[in-house]
């Protein structure tokens, strides 16, 4: 499979034959899509940071995680997202060579630091719930250091292309730039499968092995204690629904991606369409939608504040004052002896 290139005022894309990988209305189609993925993104991501800066109550350590979350998909979805409406309505990527460098590694900077941030997430959890490591309390200091070591390893991996290890290149029907999955240099092939490795692999395996820790701790309890009518039983069953939407959503949002780059790493002469190769970009981009609904706006605590922000002080229904994660860590802390 032929590499993407720039035509030669290095502002349009041309595919394997020279000719533009999809039609205009194709790439107006495309625009709308990614403008109803971006915006809802944009203002979903924007409101969980107006509403924690607004609100004490919020600023917690263990919302800090979800917090930073926010920065980062808002992030993904003012650089990517914002861009690739742009240039999909004008059919060509506009930017030129260092444009598709910068946007590459702002996208991908910002979706990392997301998708470990994810990982954080999980840890936190397990951390809190199952207390491996005893009595010990989840302090600020522990979250600002989780947060900064999400964006310094997803700078780790993202700085490579911009000092010639690996490269960032046009993807796709050529309106975005990520990574250059498709050149054949040996170079370029390590760097890719190293970045699959820590970027992918490392976080996908910390949120699976945290949540099912999390998990069995929560069923261990609700077979040793009865609270009120089953409410560690009702908590476990709700965290394991919740468990199971956030990985399924992550898969769908990020194992496309993967497994195409994958794909054509192991077998470069495999021809897929530049529109097929798209498919999985915006997919991943996608999360910047998921995360806030799933993680946040499931949170009652930050429901409570961030609906009525969005509905101009309206409240559709009667939300409670504790947030069932909280309520999940209460109870299992208050049961669960240290492991």
């Amino acid at each position: 499979m032929q590499p993407s290139v720039f035509s030669p005022n290095a502002s349009s894309y041309l595919g394997p034959q020279g000719d533009p990988p999809l039609s205009y209305p194709g790439f107006v189609i495309l625009a709308i899509i990614m403008a109803v993925f971006t915006g809802p993104a944009i203002v979903l991501n924007a409101t969980v940071i107006i509403v924690s800066l607004m609100h004490k109550q919020l600023r917690q350590p263990l919302n800090y995680a979800l917090v930073n979350m926010a920065v980062a998909d808002l992030g993904t979805a003012m650089t990517g997202g914002v861009l690739s409406v742009v240039n999909n309505a004008q059919g060509y990527f506009s930017l030129g060579r260092t444009g598709c460098v910068m946007e590459g590694f702002a996208v991908s900077v910002c979706g990392i630091t997301s998708l470990c941030t994810v990982a954080l997430i999980a840890v936190e959890r397990m951390f809190v719930v199952c207390k491996p490591l005893g009595q010990m309390t989840f302090q600020k200091k522990h979250a600002a250091g989780g947060i900064a070591l999400c964006w310094l390893w997803s700078l780790t991996w993202n700085l490579p292309p911009l000092f010639g290890w690996g490269r960032y290149e046009l993807e796709g029907v050529g309106t975005s730039c990520a990574p250059d999955w498709h050149n054949r240099d040996p170079h370029n092939v390590s760097y890719i499968l190293a970045y699959f490795a820590v970027c992918f692999a490392v976080p996908f395996a910390i949120i699976l092995i945290s949540y099912t820790k999390l998990i069995w701790t929560l069923h261990q309890v609700s077979k040793l204690a009865a609270l009120e009518g089953g409410a560690v039983a009702k908590a476990e069953l709700r965290v394991a629904s919740m468990v199971i939407l956030m990985v399924v959503t992550f898969l769908i949002s990020w194992l496309p991606y993967a497994s195409l780059a994958m794909l054509v790493v192991y077998n470069p002469d495999l021809e897929i369409h530049p529109l097929v190769g798209t498919v999985p970009v915006y997919l991943a981009k996608s999360s910047t939608v998921y995360n806030p609904l799933i993680y946040i706006y499931l949170n009652k605590q930050f429901r409570k504040y961030a609906v009525p922000f969005l509905l101009c002080g309206n409240e559709p229904w009667e939300l409670d004052d504790e947030s069932e994660a909280a309520t999940t860590v209460e109870v299992a802390s208050n049961k669960v002896s240290p492991s």
